[in-house]
């Protein structure tokens, strides 16, 4: 008897859970404007279908973009009616059967569970508006002030962007790592494959704090260390429509640091790229040859300059300022307590957690999501003000 009554709490609880996200489904997808979304898909399907569509290469790739994220929005607000139908049709077969089935509840929960995950996913990518939010992202971790823990401090933040990046299934690779003398990395470069990577993870770039007991201090000192992140979209090379004149590129070669590979510290494979008006500089040491690593880091720096242009409103190239993120004292946007107390507490929004497990484990979602609504509602309010 006391089993089944707790079966039964269980099953209320459940058929609660699907109501409220059933709920949310029928909000979003009025607030999605289904009826337009699906008048813009007949507009641009008949656009692609025009016989001199092509005549204009780059406004037809422009178009079939549009159209393939019209297709995916309308994909994904169908799937979440039909996930939450599901999960609603166990909830009615639970209430006519005489027995609870725990199997089937466990499955509705699974549905649900699933769908506010997406849920939550899709309300996130409506506050992203940039030009280069739905690219993947190239992140650069840079250990700061701090010495042997500041390169133990960089590493651990690439660990943990690292893992964020596979519990959302993109595609994850370190693709360049310069190790420290006794301890952690100097630098690395991650490239994160997947759509909206930048959006989301564009608000992570700053200065990093963390403070701890230095496991490399014989006392167990408290030591405060400091990385910069920088990111920047992944973009393909036929997308950057930009050309830089030679004479404004400082190019210089070195060998390439690291383990493996013949050529490593042999032949000078390493490539740093300067812009010389605003000083700023890309460095690519993970092709094994000079010209793809020239060529790579050329695409890198072109990125860079696009990004900083837009952040910065900048109508021209040559408008716009050295952009660097400086790692110290000062300048963090988020702080990372592991002594003497836990905490992770987000400079600009806010936000914390005592969770810091979780955290270096990859657990920044809510992070990025209050970073968003933070930066959209200042953008609002910017908009008003004008």
């Amino acid at each position: 008897m006391e089993t089944r009554e707790w079966a039964m709490q269980d099953f209320y609880l459940l058929r609660r859970d699907v109501e409220t996200s059933s709920k949310r489904v029928e909000e979003i997808r009025a607030s999605a404007g289904l009826k337009q979304l699906e008048e813009d898909l007949s507009d641009l399907e008949r656009a692609a279908a025009d016989g001199f569509f092509w005549d204009d290469r780059i406004k037809a790739q422009q178009t079939l973009m549009a159209l393939n994220d019209v297709k995916d929005k309308i994909k994904l607000l169908h799937d979440f009616k039909v996930q939450a139908e599901d999960a609603e049709t166990i909830v009615k077969l639970t209430e006519e059967m005489e027995s609870i089935d725990g199997a089937l509840l466990e499955e509705a929960a699974t549905i649900v569970k699933e769908l506010n995950k997406a849920l939550d996913r899709f309300e996130l990518t409506q506050l992203l508006s940039g030009p280069y939010d739905k690219e993947g992202a190239v992140i650069y971790i840079t250990a700061g002030a701090g010495g042997t823990d500041a390169q133990d401090w960089a590493d651990m933040l690439l660990r943990m962007y690292v893992r964020w990046g596979e519990k959302q299934r993109y595609r994850t690779r370190v693709v360049e790592k310069s190790l420290g003398e006794e301890a952690g990395i100097k630098s690395a470069t991650i490239e994160i494959e997947g759509r909206y990577a930048y959006g989301y993870l564009s608000g992570e770039k700053g200065t990093h704090r963390i403070v701890r007991q230095s496991p490399f201090n014989a006392k167990g000192l408290r030591q405060t260390s400091f990385s910069g992140l920088e990111v920047m979209p992944l973009l393909p090379d036929e997308s950057i429509d930009l050309e830089i004149p030679e004479e404004e590129l400082e190019i210089s070669f070195s060998r390439a640091g690291g383990k493996g590979g013949q050529n490593v510290n042999k032949v000078e494979t390493a490539v740093r790229i300067t812009h010389i008006p605003t000083g700023i500089a890309v460095r690519c040491t993970e092709e094994r040859s000079q010209l793809a690593n020239k060529i790579k880091a050329l695409s890198r720096l072109k990125a860079k300059l696009l990004v900083i242009a837009e952040e910065q409103r900048a109508s021209a190239i040559k408008e716009i300022r050295g952009d660097s993120v400086k790692a110290e004292w000062g300048q963090q946007i988020r702080n990372y307590i592991f002594h003497p107390y836990k905490l992770v507490k987000d400079v600009r929004t806010g936000f914390e957690t005592s969770d810091i497990v979780s955290v270096m484990d990859g657990e920044l979602d809510p992070f990025i999501k209050a970073y968003l609504r933070y930066k959209y509602s200042a953008t609002m309010a910017a908009v008003g003000i004008k």
